[in-house]
């Protein structure tokens, strides 16, 4: 038997989703609007790339809307779209693997500096305090795109998107020991990529 979801959906959001499994387009529009935002943001920390986060959110939204009948409320609405946006996320990275001559980086999100990492260089006595915003975000994307992809999904929905470890575990099927090694080999790794700016 499943266990209780976390998050529960919210009565008004049952009626839309019951609304919207009935054909009912305005209240699947609603659901979008309220989700949009973090899953976009979701989709922009593991691109690394705003259109193509702008066209993934898309994609997440359509397959959702067809896969709608199937979902029976076992899981939050909220988890449930995750776990679609996260599995496509992870998808589209590994067929762009093969074509990444260069990494694309774009504008910052504001979102990275909640991440610890971030917070932390930028509270020492180190070149990182001289180092402008945008060029510490910059680096640490950098440093999250040489993560595996199971260790970027992790930190961006622990450090960045504020999911706790049994939201993580629902979202990718793994147990919550799982996500906390992930985070904990995630951090070494991205500390490792920005020592050099250590003091």
């Amino acid at each position: 038997m499943e266990a209780v979801a976390p998050q529960k959906t919210p009565d008004d959001e049952r009626d839309l989703i019951r609304r919207a499994q009935r054909g009912d387009l305005s209240a699947y529009e609603e659901l979008v609007q309220r989700h949009h935002p973090r899953i976009y943001n979701l989709l922009y920390h593991m691109t690394s790339h705003r259109e193509d986060a702008q066209d993934l959110a898309q994609d997440v939204f359509l397959k959702a809307h067809a896969a709608l009948r199937r979902f029976h409320g076992h899981s939050s609405f909220y988890t449930w779209i995750y776990r679609i946006a996260v599995n496509h996320a992870l998808n589209f990275r590994e067929k762009r693997r093969h074509d990444q001559a260069a990494l694309r980086l774009d504008d910052m999100d504001q979102g990275v500096e909640r991440d610890p990492t971030f917070v932390e260089l930028r509270s020492r006595e180190s070149p990182f305090r001289d180092v402008t915003i945008g060029e510490l975000q910059k680096k640490l994307n950098v440093a999250l795109q040489k993560l595996s992809e199971n260790h970027r999904a992790a930190v961006v929905l622990h450090d960045i998107q504020g999911l706790q470890h049994h939201e993580i575990a629902r979202i990718t099927k793994t147990s919550e020991g799982t996500v906390r090694s992930r985070l904990f080999y995630a951090r070494q790794q991205l500390q490792k990529e920005l020592a050099e700016f250590a003091p």
